[in-house]
């Protein structure tokens, strides 16, 4: 381990230690009432959920079926909170309480009295607060969020008895909540509880005089984690709709009560909305960059109904560091910035100048991205430069994490502790297209090696021209004996693969029948398996192009994506294809 490595991980472990203390000294349970601004007697209003409800499960969750995370869970007239859960994923979307949405989409006195049943069940045991899930902050601020929303379905026709001991259980939730403050993660959960906080001031009675600290403290962290162009300080780019589906609500809560919103707020959402559609490809999907796994086609549906500009994606997003070409139907979008900060990048994964390559509809190369659900399974491997759309050296990694079971329980994951300092990138337009020139120093320090790319997209989209170069800085040399590297294009698993007779190229098939072929100039064309991590029915197989070389010998590779017109010799070949089954590993 390097001694940039060491001094970034002592300062993520200092951090965090110093938290704890402050922790320790705020008292325990006496100090947390202290903490808790007022006492409140009852709900003003009951924010918006723009989640997508389904009221048909509400019917599973009456007959005792709970499924989450692709897990179900049969309670069999026992309490569901006592049950052993079959998966982290499972326990964090029961006991973060959405599903009280679908219960409220069937609007029936039955599904009312069995959400009143399971509020009260949860209430009534003391041991499930206790539950470590239950006390993580993301998970404790949706929940918070989803008994306020849900406020409605639970408390309608009921008594006063139960009304009070809802409002004893919400505020004993928030003094919780309010807690974990101290020792929070840094990056969208640090957000999701202060969004939560805030909805409780707008929410519930006697707290009108504490809206503008709140507002305060959420105002000063949308500022530090939305960045100028309105990406995410984690460059993921699925916390942009993690984060909206909550704050144009909260914008909404602010209109009720007839309370102007904090301008930050609005800058917020305003800088955020173009962003989903600069990572949407035609499909309809995000990007696969630093966490993302399979997009909430719901959500982002939901989202961009409140897009009042319906423009062109913006190009460039120099602050979070993402290129886009688009040219005819032809969509490229290219990762060319550093890592995010040590604090936010538990997610982060090591895959600078990679790209993703789309065509209408149809997606053609792809990174790994991250499976919805079974994430700790997959992880290392997604996170690596390998699973990537880009440029392998040595089989390493442009970044690397921490890797030690003690350390990562610490620090609440593992984040990235080096990677790429220097990435630069400026695009121009030529007389046959757009050209994209990047290059980043993520070799540098360990094997004295710079990867430089360069993507030309012709105006029309029918052509893709690329160069990828790994060299030492001017007058320095490669550190070790070997250079050898691996450059890789992973394919979508609906794109259709088949390699050329003179294994300088590959013909790729989508499903709209359109005919794409890769073609390297000088160098011979594998083609290998691969695994599509970002799939909706979990991890599908794939393949990848890869062009393997020593960089000693032959510093670059010049490669090509053409669109074909179908002459009959393919048409014939596609008719002629074995279609294998699209099947999960």
């Amino acid at each position: 381990m390097s001694v940039a490595q060491r001094r970034r991980i002592s300062t993520l472990v200092m951090n965090r230690f110093a938290r704890n203390m402050l922790a320790r000294a705020s008292g325990g349970s006496v100090a947390l009432s202290r903490v808790w601004p007022g006492r409140t007697d009852r709900l003003i209003i009951a924010p918006h959920d723009l989640r997508t409800a389904d009221a048909t499960r509400a019917a599973e969750i009456y007959a005792g079926r709970f499924v989450f995370a692709g897990k179900i869970v049969n309670c069999h007239g026992r309490s569901i909170f006592d049950l052993d859960p079959p998966s982290e994923d499972w326990e964090v979307a029961l006991l973060g309480f959405g599903w009280l949405r679908h219960l409220r989409a069937a609007d029936t006195a039955l599904t009312r009295a069995n959400a009143r049943a399971l509020v009260e069940d949860w209430i009534a045991n003391p041991a499930n607060k206790r539950r470590p899930v239950a006390r993580r902050a993301d998970v404790l601020a949706r929940r918070v969020i989803s008994l306020l929303s849900q406020a409605p379905l639970v408390l309608n026709d009921t008594d006063n008895k139960f009304y009070r001991r809802y409002l004893r259980a919400l505020a004993r939730e928030i003094r919780f909540l309010r807690y974990t403050m101290v020792d929070i993660p840094d990056g969208v959960p640090k957000l999701q509880v202060l969004i939560a906080l805030c909805y409780t001031t707008l929410c519930l009675a006697n707290q009108a005089r504490h809206i503008r600290s709140a507002s305060k403290k959420l105002s000063d962290e949308l500022q530090r984690q939305i960045l100028p162009d309105g990406g995410h300080i984690s460059r993921n780019p699925g916390a942009l709709i993690e984060l909206l589906i909550d704050l144009l609500p909260l914008r909404q809560t602010f209109a009720a009560r007839n309370i102007a919103p904090p301008p930050a707020l609005l800058n917020a959402i305003d800088r955020m909305m173009p962003m989903l559609r600069f990572f949407r490809h035609g499909d309809g999907n995000f990007a696969l960059f630093n966490g993302m796994s399979a997009t909430s086609s719901d959500l982002l549906a939901t989202l961009l109904a409140y897009d009042d500009t319906h423009g062109a994606p913006m190009a460039n997003m120099p602050h979070t560091g993402f290129q886009r070409l688009d040219a005819g139907q032809t969509t490229l979008i290219i990762d060319t910035g550093p890592p995010p900060p040590a604090g936010v990048s538990h997610d982060a994964h090591a895959g600078c100048l990679s790209f993703e390559l789309s065509s209408g509809i149809s997606r053609i190369v792809t990174n790994c991205g991250m499976p919805t659900t079974g994430r700790d399974n997959w992880r290392p491997f997604a996170r690596s430069t390998a699973a990537h759309s880009t440029l392998t050296y040595h089989d390493t990694s442009t970044c690397q994490f921490v890797e030690m079971s003690a350390m990562k329980r610490l620090l609440h994951g593992s984040p990235v502790t080096s990677g790429p300092v220097e990435v630069e990138s400026y695009r121009e337009i030529v007389q046959n297209g757009t050209l994209l020139t990047a290059s980043h120093d993520g070799y540098l320090s360990k094997f004295g090696a710079i990867h430089r790319r360069v993507l030309m997209i012709a105006n029309d989209g029918a052509r893709i021209d690329g160069e990828d170069t790994l060299s030492p800085p001017q007058g320095g040399r490669f550190k070790g004996a070997d250079a050898d590297f691996a450059l890789r294009f992973h394919l979508h698993p609906a794109v259709k693969a088949s390699r050329l007779s003179d294994a300088r190229g590959v013909m790729l098939v989508l499903p709209n029948r359109d005919v794409w072929t890769f073609e390297a100039l000088d160098d011979k064309v594998d083609l290998e398996d691969s695994v599509f991590l970002a799939g909706n029915d979990g991890p599908r197989r794939t393949a990848q192009i890869v062009i393997r070389q020593d960089a000693r010998q032959a510093p670059s590779i010049r490669w090509s994506f053409v669109r074909s017109t179908a002459s009959p010799a393919v048409t014939n070949a596609r008719r002629n294809a074995r279609r294998e089954p699209e099947l999960p590993l």
